[in-house]
């Protein structure tokens, strides 16, 4: 458990940088003490730890130190295997199936070699094949807004239709819903009605 909790604080320190032994205490469940003898034994084992004391003070990794540890051991590899074979439907739904493809093949990649052969042996034992995607355009469109900064107009074809720059799309087990100003709650799906997308001001 130490030794996982070491690597641990290794990737934390190079993915953030700079942090607290408290802040690294909450995010590893510990005591800042434990930390705190955590650092010693990194900066005798030879690690570039450097402590700044004093109020903007923290720990960080010196010299521009990286390493291509992952700290997956072969269960979390194999885990992980399993979650990237089959993404969402909700990738499909917001039009990211190929983006998502090429992240996970970056992701495998940026793994050393026994997590790679792990995760290459997981998706050969344990196929899952894609689920179907979500048939609503609507939502692929309204991402597309987002990304871009796009007014929408929902209900088209009512008198009053409504109209917001959309700034979150969600979903949860009542279905998906839009927000953004100025609007005060999100829009649920079901009242989105036909839709128009454009660069027009909101009025």
């Amino acid at each position: 458990m130490r030794a996982a909790r070491l690597l641990q604080i290794l990737l934390l320190l190079q993915n953030r940088g700079r942090l607290t032994a408290p802040a690294l205490a909450v995010e590893l469940e510990v005591t800042p003490r434990t930390i705190l003898r955590d650092v010693d034994s990194m900066t005798e084992a030879g690690l570039p730890i450097i402590t700044h004391r004093g109020p903007q003070g923290g720990i960080e990794l010196g010299f521009n130190y990286r390493t291509r540890l992952t700290g997956l051991a072969a269960d979390e590899a194999e885990a992980l295997a399993v979650w990237l074979a089959a993404p969402p439907a909700d990738i499909a739904a917001l039009g990211l199936t190929e983006p998502a493809a090429r992240a996970k093949a970056k992701l495998v990649e940026s793994f050393p070699d026994r997590s790679r052969a792990i995760m290459a042996e997981a998706f050969t034992r344990f196929p899952r094949a894609l689920p179907p995607p979500l048939e609503d355009p609507r939502i692929a469109a309204i991402a597309q807004a987002i990304r871009k900064g796009l007014t929408l107009r929902c209900q088209t074809l009512s008198p009053t239709p409504i109209v917001l720059r959309p700034t979150i799309l969600s979903h949860d087990a009542t279905g998906w819903a839009v927000f953004g100003p100025p609007l005060n709650k999100p829009l649920a799906q079901a009242n989105w009605g036909d839709i128009n997308l454009s660069r027009t001001p909101l009025p």
